[in-house]
Order: structure tokens, then C-alpha cells, then sequence
């Protein structure tokens, strides 16, 4: 791989959070690694976008958001969205 094309590939996982979330789980900190749609959903729960508004701007129902929401809890180990968006900038995912 070019260094050009893997300097790329750095600055678009930098963007998306996939440096912390690696990091996150080679520290033992996450158990697994968040999806790409897990960080997405994450980066949202930061503003003021209820579930319903999240998924009509992803193209996604409401039970999917849920559903996203619940792996994503689970993986994080919190309860609630404001602890969800706590626990993503402490690692860095946000």
C-alpha cells in the first residue's frame, strides 16, 4: 500500500472514531469494537435529535436506531444516551 493511500486511510479512521474504538478494545476497555453505524449513531446522540429524527436523517426506522442504541449501550457498558455520549468522548470515539 502507497504511503499516500494509507495516510488516507488514517485520516478517514481518525474521523470516524475507528482509532479510538481500536485502541479502546486493545486496552480492554470496550469487549468489542463498535460499527461503523454504532459510532454514527453515537456521534448523534451528542445534539438534541430525538431517536425518530436520527433514523428519518440515516434512512433508518426507529427499531433500528433502537436496536443500535441497545448493541451500543451494551458495548459501552452504560445506561442511558448521556452516559452513552460521556463514555464516547472518554474513549475518543467522539
Amino acid at each position: 500500500m502507497s504511503t499516500y493511500a494509507k495516510r488516507r486511510l488514517e485520516e478517514s479512521e481518525a474521523r470516524l472514531g475507528r482509532a479510538g474504538a481500536r485502541t479502546a478494545v486493545r486496552s480492554g476497555v470496550l469487549a468489542e469494537e463498535l460499527t461503523d453505524r454504532e459510532l454514527s449513531i453515537l456521534r448523534a446522540l451528542q445534539g438534541p435529535a430525538t431517536q425518530r429524527e436520527i433514523g428519518a436523517a440515516m434512512f433508518l426506522s426507529i427499531n433500528t436506531v433502537k436496536a443500535y442504541n441497545k448493541s451500543l449501550y451494551r458495548k459501552l457498558g452504560v445506561a442511558s444516551r448521556h452516559d452513552a455520549v460521556a463514555a464516547g468522548r472518554e474513549l475518543g470515539l467522539i
